[in-house]
């Protein structure tokens, strides 16, 4: 027998598969970290804000910035697949992908769909009231913008004419120049569908076309790096020029009085050139580590914008002598995909990425303008700057694993990181945004340096003062973060006979644990370096990861499985499998309830540690390479294969309603898409949850168990004060009831007589008798006829039910009518007795049996005591009371016994 003390109805969800289609513990929020893509901008003039925007295609979106502060101002609505192809018009972008092609309005929303296509396309031109595409088959189409119809169509040969630019000549109506993978151009006047000019070209690929600020002149871009500078009135070339670099990807033309022309490359070098003097003016190198995609200059300003593949956008102000750009403002990621990430503090706002491109950098949760880059890892910082980021034979390997802590950053590094086939670790400055002063390496290989020997763990002590590097030789050392110097080592020579697969330093620095791959987790005195126990494991581990706050270990195995290992005891507490690819990264929960693993099998699995269980599964298109959790709660983060942002799942649990019973062992989930760069509202889910069958809303039983005590569901005020109804009815009784004023009548009578007086009002009688009607009294209640009928059949459920709805003036009212002076019975009575022995044996509602007994007890004290056979039922509610009471008693003592314990003792 227990006690079941419940205040309300618990409502779960008790879907046993959790979602149908979907992880639902957490659902896909945003990304971060991306701003450009291979496809080249478009700007766009806003009139009535007279400024400019620039859009972008990143992935699936549309992002729109605008260009005086480089702020992102809108994201579009996700299309079904990537963006290929973007154009832009006064009011509307037009995005494509495969086939088909959309407008979006407000750079939010899908306004208009084209589809007639039957290839890809690949080029689009807005003109006028209509827009032109161009598919891979050679088809060009002219859609009516507004109706969404084709108003011409042309099909060109791929042998002789491939289209592979477009370009609409200022002032030339109704008329669209199309430029060939062959080298010829062909003007068309789209009105009339004819061909009016055929320029025979320079038998060369066109790449690109530019207008040029004169009328009738237009810039022309080839595959072999020339760039022709060409009259079509008279088909007369007036320039040439010719780069070194490749293809021309992009051109422009500043209008702001200089003479001046800008010509991309592949490799990321921007030529300028002065059409005056009709020579290079200036070199833009290494403006983006890719080719550029995009490029173009604000028009009468001294702005250039460019973006390309490297995910970045850029605005170059030129105001400098010589006439060469600096950048004035700029949104860059990474320009290769992360491999690891990690929350920065305990405010969760700041993630800290390391990726491909050697690069370090934090990306807020909260606003774009909070981001930071730490820039790139390297040997000499002077050397590197005058070499460049082509020819830097400086630049350090990317980074493979990372540590950080927010305590004596702004003393000095909190960040210490160890780099791909290197042995020196590098500190990091998270203040000062760049690399720190010390580089961490033993002392032995400080003159030479080993090619097979590296680094291959890091990790960073609470307060910031230490960090403890692991080997591949097996060797684990300490060094002081503020000085860099040694502070020691593990071991007499190594600590392991392995590679040191992680290493972890516990909240208090009382312990160091060590896993190395010789399938060893050892336990060291942090201070002293002395070993203090050493736990071999069924296999060699693949990483570790300690949860201070709680002390447990997570460890990842080489055969895809788990383990938990509880520190204060050294013992494994829990063992998980189900992964069928190495595992990538774990990360735990705030509480340290959830152990959250990625896979190379292209899941996210979410493993309840108090249960043992999996509760939780998503599969995804590429596999998750890092995880973090938020200090907060709130979300958790990924970075995935060949993927350059970084992606936020909310954690459903805080905000709705989420089953977390155990998955079933035959669970296969399905895919869920990665979210976009807008926040996504949750209602898709919630949508799915209704449609799920088994999420359905549980109800609690009125009692658990028979032999369970159980109170009932009614609010306090229903039965805590029934033995003071008459101190309060008489603290609430008004002392004079309100007197509403007589209206005076339309009229005033008056007396008859010589001398004109009123007449007196007349006295209402307003007294009223105190006799009762004893009529009203007479009359039996529900109630009281359920009581009755229970004397014959024994069932009192009818009659309780209507006492638990009644307030506690009706109940009082009730119980009074029961005595023979208020027009009841002894029979009556004892039936009433009876129900609360019926209540008492079955141990529900119980404290309601306890009031409506003790009222019953003061209004009818003196029946009682006087009627025998009142008195032999409550001679049995008594006994019944007792031993009911003493039960609870005991299980009360005991509990409080064991809380006492558990607070005062040494555990």
């Amino acid at each position: 027998m227990g006690c079941d003390f419940r205040a309300a109805h618990g409502t779960a969800a008790a879907c046993g598969n959790m979602a149908a289609e979907r992880g639902a513990l957490f659902a896909g929020f945003r990304a971060l970290g991306r701003y450009s893509g291979h496809v080249p901008h478009v700007l766009r003039y806003h009139g009535r804000h007279r400024e400019f925007y620039v859009a972008t295609a990143v992935g699936r979106s549309v992002h729109t910035y605008n260009v005086k502060k480089l702020g992102i101002v809108a994201v579009s609505n996700a299309l079904l697949q990537d963006i290929t192809c973007l154009a832009a018009d006064r009011m509307l972008i037009f995005a494509s992908y495969g086939d088909v092609f959309h407008a979006i309005a407000r750079n939010k929303e899908v306004v208009h769909t084209y589809e007639g296509h039957k290839a890809r396309i690949h080029l689009l031109q807005p003109f006028g009231d209509h827009i032109i595409s161009v598919d891979t088959a050679n088809v060009l189409i002219v859609w009516d913008i507004q109706s969404e119809e084709e108003y011409l169509q042309v099909a060109f040969d791929k042998a002789t004419f491939a289209v592979s630019a477009i370009l609409h000549p200022s002032t030339y109506l109704n008329k669209i120049l199309l430029g060939s993978e062959q080298g010829s151009l062909q003007l068309w006047n789209i009105r009339s569908n004819k061909l009016l000019y055929s320029f025979p070209g320079w038998g060369l690929g066109i790449t690109t076309l530019a207008q040029a600020p004169a009328v009738d002149v237009i810039a022309v871009g080839l595959v072999s790096g020339h760039i022709i500078i060409h009259n079509i009135k008279f088909d007369e070339t007036l320039m040439k020029f010719q780069q070194d670099w490749g293809p021309i990807t992009a051109i422009s033309f500043r209008t702001d009085g200089h003479p001046v022309m800008a010509a991309g490359s592949p490799i990321g070098h921007i030529a300028l050139w002065d059409l005056e003097e009709k020579k290079l003016m200036s070199q833009m190198r290494n403006a983006h580590s890719t080719a550029i995609a995009g490029m173009s200059f604000v028009p009468g300003e001294p702005l250039l914008i460019t973006n390309g593949a490297d995910n970045a956008i850029r605005v170059w102000i030129f105001d400098g002598p010589g006439g060469t750009g600096r950048v004035l403002r700029s949104r860059m990621g990474h320009s290769a995909p992360p491999t690891k990430i990690r929350y920065h503090g305990q405010n969760g706002e700041q993630i800290l990425s390391a990726g491909q491109d050697g690069t370090l950098q934090s990306f807020s949760t909260v606003h774009e303008r909070f981001n930071k880059s730490l820039g790139r890892g390297s040997i000499n910082k002077k050397k590197s700057k005058k070499k460049g980021l082509q020819h830097d034979t400086m630049a350090l390997p990317p980074i493979t694993a990372f540590a950080s802590e927010v305590a004596h950053q702004n003393d000095w590094d909190g960040i210490v990181a160890c780099h791909q086939g290197y042995i020196t670790c590098t500190t990091w400055n998270y203040q000062k945004t760049s690399m720190g002063t010390h580089k961490l390496r033993p002392e032995e290989f400080s003159k030479n340096k080993p090619i097979d020997i590296y680094a291959t763990a890091v990790d960073i002590t609470t307060c910031g003062n230490f960090a403890v590097i692991g080997m591949s030789t097996g060797q684990v050392d300490v060094y002081n973060m503020q000085s860099g110097i040694h502070r020691g080592r593990y071991g007499r020579e190594r600590a392991h006979e392995g590679s040191i697969r992680g290493v972890a330093v516990d909240g208090l620095n009382q312990l160091t644990i060590t896993a190395g791959s010789d399938g060893l987790i050892k336990f060291w005195k942090f201070k002293a370096k002395e070993l203090v126990h050493s736990t071999d494991l069924s296999s060699s581990p693949s990483g570790i990861l300690l949860h201070r706050d709680s002390g447990i270990l997570g460890i990842a195995f080489d055969d895809f499985s788990i383990s938990v290992l509880d520190i204060e005891t050294w013992k494994i507490v829990r063992k998980f499998s189900g992964h069928h690819g190495r595992i990538n990264d774990m990360t735990f929960s705030p509480d340290g309830r959830w152990l959250i693993t990625s896979s190379m099998d292209c899941t996210i699995k979410t493993w309840d540690l108090p249960s043992g269980c999996l509760i939780d599964c998503f599969l995804l298109d590429s596999a998750a390479v890092s995880l973090t959790m938020s200090p907060t709660g709130d979300f958790l983060a990924s970075a995935h294969v060949d993927d350059l942002g970084i992606y936020l799942w909310s954690n459903r649990s805080l905000y709705s309603l989420v089953s977390l019973r155990p998955l079933p062992a035959d669970y296969e989930p399905s895919v869920t898409t990665l979210p976009g760069t807008c926040p996504l509202q949750d209602v898709d889910v919630a949508e799915g949850e209704d449609k799920c069958d088994e999420m359905i809303e549980y109800d609690s039983p009125e009692q658990l168990g028979e032999q369970l005590v159980t109170l009932s569901l009614l609010p306090e005020s229903r039965w805590k004060n029934l033995l003071s109804l008459d101190v309060i009815k008489k603290k609430n009784k008004p002392r004079e009831p309100p007197k509403v004023p007589k209206s005076a009548p339309f009229f005033i009578p008056t007396v008859p007589g010589l001398i004109p007086r009123y007449a007196a009002p007349e006295q209402e009688n307003d007294t009223q008798s105190k006799v009762v009607n004893i009529g009203v009294l007479a009359q039996k209640s529900d109630f009281y006829v359920r009581l009755e009928e229970a004397l014959s059949t024994n069932e009192y459920t009818a009659s309780l039910n209507l006492l638990k709805d009644l307030g506690p003036s009706s109940i009082e009212i009730e119980l009074r009518s029961l005595a023979p002076e208020g027009g009841g019975s002894l029979e009556v009575m004892l039936s009433f007795l009876r129900m609360i022995g019926m209540m008492l044996n079955k141990k529900y509602n119980f404290e309601l049996a306890q009031a409506y007994l003790a009222l019953f007890l003061k209004l009818h004290l003196k029946i009682i005591s006087s009627e025998h056979s009142l008195l032999e039922e409550i001679s049995r509610l008594s006994i019944q009371l007792e031993e009911t009471w003493i039960h609870l008693r005991t299980l009360f003592n005991q509990s409080l016994c064991v809380l006492t314990y558990m607070k005062s003792a040494l555990l």
